[in-house]
């Protein structure tokens, strides 16, 4: 009994500090009234308040909980798509994993943007990555499987015979032609847990934040693998930017996962986040 009390002292010590160091984010400016000025500020302070990466990551992911959504808002400053190549005032799906990612790297706007080219555009021949629509890793799929910041984990989650396997040629529609006008197509195998096989017992194997992303099958016939994507921490919530909320919200993983809708999701992959 004794070693119970202690057990359960222990249980609430941690989590009255955990909320405790995350509670200071309550005492700072929303992300998206803030100017690229004075987000510099608050990136370092960010650094200073969570040294390590993945606590960082977390305390980040809950200050942009309430950013306005908005989709498809980051581009490349020029050429076919000329919005920000980051920004903070808006965000959708793909938009919140990746600008996260670069504000948890970085201590300033700038070294953010920097952040971004990395982890947005893929490199040419040569290894010099350049900001264009053609380079963009437009398919989260593609992503996972081949960007070494953000690795599949899906396959180290659950049984092998519980995986679901795809054969695609991502952007590569039924009728031959290509999704996006981007002169590619990549042929993969690509393995995901089905939806109805997610439960407590699979969260638990999870580490305490990494990137989901949400398959809809319906979705294969343009190429496309991934409809959706957001992060989940400490095995249980979701943070994502929803287009039905019209902001970036923390909901329960499962019970978003298996809440009725039309655009149910048929399964999902795990991807872990590499510190830089």
């Amino acid at each position: 009994m004794y070693k119970s009390f202690l057990l359960f002292l222990f249980s609430f010590s941690s989590s009255f500090s955990e909320n405790n160091l995350y509670s200071w984010i309550e005492t700072i400016p929303k992300p998206w009234e803030l100017s690229h000025k004075n987000i510099d500020t608050h990136l370092t302070g960010f650094h200073k308040k969570f040294p390590n990466f993945h606590d960082r990551l977390i305390a980040l992911n809950i200050w942009r909980v309430g950013t306005p959504y908005g989709i498809f808002c980051l581009g490349e400053e020029r050429g076919v798509d000329k919005d920000p190549i980051i920004r903070i005032d808006t965000s959708d799906c793909t938009v919140h994993v990746l600008t996260t990612i670069a504000f948890a790297e970085s201590e300033s706007f700038n070294e953010a943007r920097d952040a971004m080219i990395r982890l947005h555009y893929k490199p040419d021949e040569d290894g010099k990555i350049e900001p264009t629509y053609k380079s963009r890793w437009h398919f989260t799929s593609d992503r996972i499987l081949n960007h070494s910041k953000t690795p599949d984990i899906t396959s180290s989650i659950c049984n092998p015979t519980e995986l679901e396997t795809v054969e695609i040629e991502l952007n590569k529609k039924k009728n031959g032609k290509q999704f996006l006008n981007l002169s590619w197509t990549s042929k993969e195998l690509i393995n995901f847990i089905p939806a109805k096989k997610i439960n407590e017992q699979i969260m638990q194997k999870l580490p305490k934040i990494c990137g989901v992303a949400f398959v809809k099958k319906s979705y294969f016939k343009n190429g496309i693998v991934i409809a959706h994507e957001g992060y989940v921490i400490n095995k249980k919530n979701l943070i994502h930017a929803s287009s039905k909320e019209k902001m970036t919200v923390n909901v329960d993983f499962l019970t978003y996962l298996y809440e009725k809708k039309e655009d149910q999701f048929d399964g999902v992959m795990f991807y872990d986040i590499k510190e830089r």
